[in-house]
């Protein structure tokens, strides 16, 4: 391909120019980001399954109704998770046939539900949380305290600037 294409006035036009310094930062910083956390993600989805013989999907579901004893309607959950809501009566499905959770009828809507987890699956999470969070310590060990505050920190910017 071609890096100059002519313009109106009949001169030549560097497409490249189009790009500056920042964007090329820009594009580079988010693929280091992506990188990072895809490589994270493997790791974690491959040590739930050999472990616990659970999926990443199964044990956010879990976390997120951890944090929330009441419960969540599925639109909660599929909006909290980012996925669609089949996926969230997938997972649910799996986990109720488990007894880890429990769906039950919300007292706000009698069309809707709410899921739970059921007391086996607050002992469960328990119990998985606590070994993937020395994980999360054991992959990032390498990283001093210091640069991991700054990162939060940057992070915590971007996170900012993007809504």
């Amino acid at each position: 391909m071609d890096e100059l294409t002519p313009q109106d006035d009949g001169t030549a036009l560097d497409l490249a120019s189009r790009l500056t310094q920042d964007h090329h930062q820009s594009l580079k910083l988010w693929l280091r980001m992506l990188s990072c956390t895809v490589r994270i993600e493997n790791e974690i989805r491959s040590r739930l399954r050999t472990t616990f013989d659970i999926t990443l999907p199964r044990f956010d579901l879990m976390a997120q109704l951890e944090r929330h004893p009441d419960g969540l309607r599925m639109g909660e959950l599929s909006k909290r998770m980012m996925v669609t809501g089949g996926n969230i009566t997938g997972i649910t499905d799996q986990l109720e046939q488990e007894a880890l959770v429990v769906r039950v009828p919300d007292p706000r809507d009698r069309r809707a539900y709410s899921v739970k987890l059921t007391r086996e699956g607050h002992m469960a999470f328990a119990k998985m949380a606590v070994v993937h969070e020395e994980w999360i310590a054991d992959l990032l060990k390498d990283i001093s305290p210091d640069d991991k505050g700054q990162l939060i920190a940057l992070l915590s910017q971007m996170k900012q600037h993007l809504q």
